[in-house]
């Protein structure tokens, strides 16, 4: 009665959910989100409501998790690759035109001013919206939206305080969803409403007109004609004389643009092969210096004749503990020339995190300190899965400790633990947290101020995708995906090279 109980509850719980998100998917018209929702609703209850399909109920939700976190993250990374989006291009053409004629309305001294709030059926970021407006002469009510003004029942909503508080089957925004919101124009019959600040709109004439036709904004007191022309991966509204209308523009697709300045641009491919040649001396230096430590004390405190070991052992896991947030901020300080902790104890006056060579020394360093306790702990566990019986036949055979270490022991505990290298190495290959904490990248040289000495591809694409032109999240997919790509084939090749560990066995 439990096991049903608990079944009932947990399928009652997820129909429950899928049903209290299909308003908000719908009204947001996120049907394939809604599609998929309900797909997963439906596998769960024709496997988990009967007794039949056995081996689904255990496949059931691996799968599904890994669709969910694995198979649709990729397939939005490369669907998001293909397109310019980014800051400046986060809206649709159709929206970006709305903003650019509401944005234009001028009030006029007469101009009518309204109590605003901000309301909507579907996602408090992404609409759609609807201004509920209280005329302040008169008290009317209004609700306006992009296709129009229409007078509201007051009996129909709630007024407080001369705003509109509640209106059925509406969420009110709060000041911070406003402004994230962005603005639009009503139209009306005299000329538009805009939104002025949070909580007030006016009436005011549009100065842009939007030609359907023939695709082009037209100012209507100057008579100039704005059309579509690309600029760069953009597309924006110009004059004759090549002149922005605003920098606004609008999210696109662009096929594989994104791959062919990647793989193109002479300021992206400038130091491609030299941080490409230290992003792999890093990962592999970080795997082989971190195990080789790690099993080297794993080594030392498996011999029985050891005591304290689990007070060792303990005291070694410390670094593995403490956040590596922390760590990488507190060696930082470690490794200030002038009053860092290393120079002071040493007598040195190495410049660590100045110098080219020296700052790739203080990343290994740090990554080893961080690392080794891991590998001291999967390197425990294969040295006490050897069996005794096996160290024991050495011995008799006459091996002495380091043949036996060198024949029998490191062949046995790397067959268990390389598939943990190979993930070490993919791991270090994208360690970005490492990198951007302690040395940002740097030291950087006047002749090229976007590729550091210590940069490796993740830290260098970022800078590129989110650097001083705004972000680029198109871009910095179509990057993402290509480091996949990279890190997946070395991957692979290291795979299929530690196969012939298994002659082992």
């Amino acid at each position: 009665m439990i096991a049903l109980g608990a079944k009932v509850l947990c399928l009652g719980t997820a129909v429950g959910t899928a049903a209290a998100l299909t308003p908000s998917l719908v009204a947001g018209r996120h049907y394939g989100f809604l599609a998929a929702a309900w797909a997963v609703i439906a596998v769960l209850l024709l496997t988990y409501a009967t007794r039949r399909a056995l081996v689904a109920k255990y496949l059931v939700p691996g799968s599904i998790l890994l669709v969910l976190f694995t198979v649709t993250p990729v397939l939005a990374t490369l669907q998001l690759s293909t397109t310019n989006f980014g800051d400046g291009t986060r809206t649709s053409k159709e929206q970006t035109i709305a903003q650019l004629l509401g944005n234009s309305v001028v009030p006029a001294p007469d101009s009518p001013t309204f109590n605003l709030t901000v309301a909507t059926t579907g996602d408090v970021r992404t609409g759609p919206f609807t201004y509920f407006l209280v005329d302040r002469a008169t008290m009317d009510a209004f609700a306006g939206t992009e296709d129009g003004l229409r007078p509201l029942d007051r009996a129909a909503v709630t007024i407080a305080g001369g705003y509109v508080t509640a209106a059925a089957g509406y969420t009110m925004l709060t000041p911070q969803q406003v402004n994230e919101a962005g603005p639009f124009a009503v139209p009306t019959r005299d000329g538009a409403i805009r939104r002025r600040g949070l909580r007030e709109a006016f009436e005011g004439h549009t100065v842009l007109r939007y030609d359907a036709a023939a695709d082009a904004i037209v100012n209507t007191d100057t008579g100039v004609r704005y059309t579509v022309r690309r600029q760069g991966d953009r597309e924006y509204f110009v004059d004759a004389n090549g002149t922005r209308l605003a920098d606004q523009s609008w999210r696109a697709d662009v096929g594989l643009d994104n791959y062919r300045q990647a793989l193109t641009d002479t300021r992206i491919l400038g130091g491609f092969l030299r941080i490409f040649a230290w992003t792999v001396v890093f990962a592999a230096g970080s795997v082989v210096l971190t195990f080789v430590v790690g099993l080297a004390v794993a080594v030392m405190l498996n011999d029985p004749r050891v005591r304290g070991q689990k007070l060792y052992r303990s005291v070694l896991l410390l670094p593995y503990a403490i956040p590596g947030f922390i760590s990488i901020l507190v060696w930082s300080g470690f490794f200030n020339r002038d009053f860092g902790l290393i120079n002071a104890l040493t007598g040195l006056h190495v410049n660590w995190l100045g110098d080219p060579l020296w700052a790739k020394a203080a990343l290994l360093l740090l990554n080893l300190w961080l690392g080794f306790p891991y590998s001291f702990l999967v390197a425990t566990g294969a040295l006490q899965a050897i069996p005794a019986d096996v160290r024991e036949a050495a011995t008799i055979d006459g091996a002495g400790g380091l043949t036996a270490f060198r024949r029998i022991t490191f062949p046995l505990v790397l067959t268990a633990v390389a598939p943990l290298l190979v993930a070490g190495f993919a791991f270090n290959f994208n360690n970005y947290n490492v990198v951007e904490l302690l040395t940002g990248g740097g030291p950087f040289t006047p002749g090229n101020p976007d590729a550091g000495a210590t940069d490796i591809l993740i830290s260098y694409t970022v800078r590129l995708a989110f650097g001083a032109g705004g972000a680029r999240f198109g871009f910095a997919s179509a990057i993402a995906t290509l480091l996949f790509i990279i890190t997946g084939v070395l991957a692979a090749a290291q795979f299929r090279a530690t196969r012939r560990l298994e002659e082992v066995h």
